[in-house]
């Protein structure tokens, strides 16, 4: 391997973490958990693979702060009543192969299934907007400051768990119309307290958990998901993604990854609810260049990208890191490919016209994926989105009613 190639170089952090290279794993959603919202042996499994696969950095499917905000029924929760064995033999599996693990900590605010039993949380009472598919959602609840203020501890009770778990570092997720990009976008937070009204007071909630996080875990990587913009006419733009990596550079965090999009404009899948065109690999690099250009943290970009010629280019580009997402799901051990050769994963393309069904298909087909491999098989190039989405809406039928039985005993508990 040739140290002087650009992808593999390393890469020191501002808090003194070195990555063995520029390629990360980036955070897709696994809906793997084990009874309790447990990791068990397919996410230990999946990792396993991950960790031989040669990038330098994974970052986690998204981990939830609270058991009643979830994004889906297989989702992980971690607080500070979770037995942390499971989620010490996940750190153990991912840093077999010399990489380093982080853990995407979230709430999913209203973007959550109401099936699920819980209300969507949200700063204002503002639903998706879905068409037919919004009825599947929880009703909207505008969080109270007493909540915000628990979310915030949670945020940090979580960042801490997973420091004593052996994790390197977290990643706050910010991004994809999820709570805190929630609070971050004029179209959702309609308040008119301090979290609500200019950029500053919407970003309020985002640095409150930065903050938290790091004085909950000293010396531990923090790291924040961001959009690049929303992709929705009226919401947070490209001078707001500006104005809050302005406020993110005084935060001393390690790293800064840009993406775009929500479940409303999934342009994280290629497609935007604006009608802008986005490029077919590296779909944010060219917002994300122009953040660069007042960032004082190392950046990374994620969206599409799936060839070794356009990793470079994100780097050329002034990104310090290339995010991977789906091209590992088809590929796991791509970066390692890329060491001696050019090597492409086709991209995955549900061309139905229903934009949201076509993006919940995606969603189902890559799942299938990383469930394929958390059961010690290899990805398959043959699945169709129909089959995927068929059975993704039958485990979820299962995972539901498992989830809300639990959800119940530990309610029951608490009291």
């Amino acid at each position: 391997m040739s140290r002087q190639h650009p992808l593999f170089e390393s890469l020191t952090l501002p808090g003194g973490q070195t990555l063995k290279n520029r390629i990360a794993k980036a955070a897709m959603e696994e809906g793997l958990a084990e009874p309790g919202q447990l990791p068990g042996k397919p996410t230990h499994t999946l990792y396993r693979r991950w960790a031989q696969g040669g990038a330098g950095l994974l970052i986690t499917g998204n981990v939830m702060v609270a058991p009643d905000a979830l994004t889906g029924p297989g989702g992980l929760v971690l607080d500070d009543t979770t037995p942390l064995a499971p989620y010490k033999a996940w750190a153990d599996a991912a840093l077999a192969g010399g990489a380093r693990i982080w853990m995407q900590i979230n709430h999913p605010g209203r973007q959550t299934y109401a099936n699920l039993g819980n209300p969507g949380y949200a700063p204002s009472e503002v639903p998706l907007q879905m068409g037919k598919l919004g009825a599947l959602f929880a009703p909207v609840k505008a969080l109270t400051s007493e909540e915000i203020k628990e979310i915030i501890r949670r945020f940090a009770a979580t960042a801490h768990a997973a420091q004593q778990a052996g994790f390197d570092g977290v990643q706050i997720h910010a991004a994809h119309g999820y709570l805190l990009s929630q609070f971050l976008s004029p179209l959702t937070n309609q308040r008119t307290d301090d979290y609500g009204g200019s950029l500053e007071q919407r970003a309020r909630l985002l640095i409150e958990v930065v903050r938290a996080v790091k004085a909950a875990a000293p010396s531990f990587a923090v790291s924040v998901k961001l959009n690049s913009a929303d992709f929705q006419r009226g919401g947070f733009s490209e001078a707001d993604a500006i104005a809050v990596v302005e406020l993110l550079n005084h935060e001393d965090i390690d790293l800064l990854e840009l993406s775009g999009g929500s479940y409303e404009s999934p342009a994280m899948q290629g497609r935007t609810a604006d009608g802008r065109t986005l490029a077919r690999e590296a779909y944010f690099l060219e917002f994300a260049s122009e953040l660069a250009k007042v960032a004082r943290m190392p950046l990374m970009t994620t969206g599409g990208i799936r060839r070794r010629e356009i990793a470079e280019n994100v780097l050329a580009g002034g990104m310090s890191l290339v995010g991977i997402g789906t091209a590992l799901a088809y590929q796991p051990d791509l970066p390692k490919r890329w060491q001696t050769a050019e090597t492409a994963v086709a991209p995955v393309v549900v061309g139905w016209k229903n934009k949201a069904f076509a993006s919940v298909a995606t969603m189902a087909t890559v799942r299938r994926q990383l469930h394929r491999m958390g059961a010690g098989r290899a990805p398959s190039a043959g699945l169709w989105p129909s089959t995927s989405l068929l059975l993704d809406r039958i485990k979820t039928r299962a995972l539901t009613k498992r989830y809300v039985t639990w959800r119940r005993a530990y309610s029951t508990a608490k009291k």
